[in-house]
């Protein structure tokens, strides 16, 4: 007679959370949610250098290092994708959109609309290129 072994065991899909902590400078006050939460999130994976940290998958980040010293109208079009691969691995997020670039010296200042479940938010980020 041989052993079956059986299990309950079932696999859930890990969903992000509709809250995040209050973080101000010097502390932490709170909680907050929905489109501020989000906004947090995306602030954290456009921050973060793509690539450097093993805790994060390649999808997470920005590679920053690909952009230096390449001209505005390389910069454009690439901060632009690697802005959207990365926001769109967001499910809350659908859509990314209404880009506008400013460079001034080596700084590229982009902002963007950012179109989730929770409504639209303008975000953006600033790196040397």
């Amino acid at each position: 007679m041989e052993n079956e072994l059986t299990t309950d065991t079932k696999l859930e899909t890990q969903t992000f959370a509709k809250r995040s902590y209050n973080v101000s400078r010097t502390a932490v006050r709170g909680f907050v949610s929905d489109l501020e939460a989000l906004s947090q999130a995306i602030h954290k994976r456009l921050t973060t250098q793509q690539f450097e940290y093993p805790i994060y998958s390649f999808n997470y980040g920005i590679d920053w290092r690909d952009l230096i010293g390449q001209g505005s109208e390389y910069v454009r079009p690439e901060l632009k994708r690697m802005i959207q691969e990365t926001l769109l691995e967001d499910e809350r997020i659908a859509e990314v959109e209404n880009f506008n670039f400013e460079f001034t010296g080596n700084i590229c200042r982009c902002t963007f609309d950012v179109i989730s479940i929770f409504g639209i938010s303008r975000e953006g980020v600033e790196g040397n290129v």
